[in-house]
């Protein structure tokens, strides 16, 4: 790639980068945080309103998310939702998200053994208590492997919103390409950003794997 392509082209990439930067993070935090949610529901919920959680995880897993965020940014305006490209993005991205949180932390409340709830429960623990100090700590160590590579895969899920005009980074990339007629320079320098942000997240995961184990330890 010559070097005026890259001066011409950087700023495009960069902000690409941030807006894929920006997706992502707010799109998995919120996913995990509705994921949490979901979970603790169907935890303590009775029949119907399992019945209604089942029916929500069942039907976005089931469904591409190509299709969910089509749904939401082109159909959303027939029911008054007008929602910008980045917006639609990363509601999607918390919707697509959710429900594979929540069988994540569900696994993770379900691998906690029983007779460890039972005996808080007779020492007369609350339930909120019960899940601070004794299920989270140990659901965390459960499920970051499974955490973390879910989030890897929604990094890389970020690429199809460029299907909807999201400004991010393969956006920006199909633009460079489109107007130099240069395709293998920007893809490769595309999958480079794709691979630092894998390594990094993986990374982290690893280190927050680490500090939970030893203050499980130290517990």
């Amino acid at each position: 790639m010559e070097f005026d392509l890259f001066l011409r082209y950087g700023p495009a990439l960069l902000h690409g980068f941030g807006v894929t930067i920006l997706c992502w993070i707010v799109g998995s935090l919120g996913g995990a945080v509705l994921g949490f949610a979901i979970a603790c529901l169907y935890r303590w919920a009775g029949r119907p309103l399992r019945a209604v959680l089942q029916t929500y995880i069942e039907l976005i897993r089931g469904t591409p998310f190509m299709i969910q965020l089509f749904i939401l940014y082109y159909g959303g305006p027939n029911v008054g939702l007008l929602l910008t490209p980045v917006q639609a993005g990363i509601t999607s991205f918390i919707i697509y998200g959710s429900p594979y949180f929540a069988e994540i932390f569900r696994s993770g409340f379900n691998a906690i053994p029983k007779g460890q709830i039972e005996a808080a429960r007779c020492m007369g623990f609350s339930e909120a208590t019960i899940m601070r100090r004794i299920i989270l700590p140990q659901t965390l160590v459960l499920i970051t492997a499974p955490l973390t590579n879910f989030v890897i895969i929604l990094t890389k899920e970020t690429a199809i919103l460029s299907v909807v005009t999201v400004p991010e980074l393969l956006y920006q990339t199909q633009t460079m390409a489109a107007e130099t007629f240069t395709y293998v320079e920007p893809f490769l320098v595309l999958s480079l950003f794709y691979w630092l942000l894998v390594v990094l997240t993986s990374g982290l995961g690893k280190k927050v794997e680490a500090r939970a184990m030893r203050h499980l330890k130290r517990a």
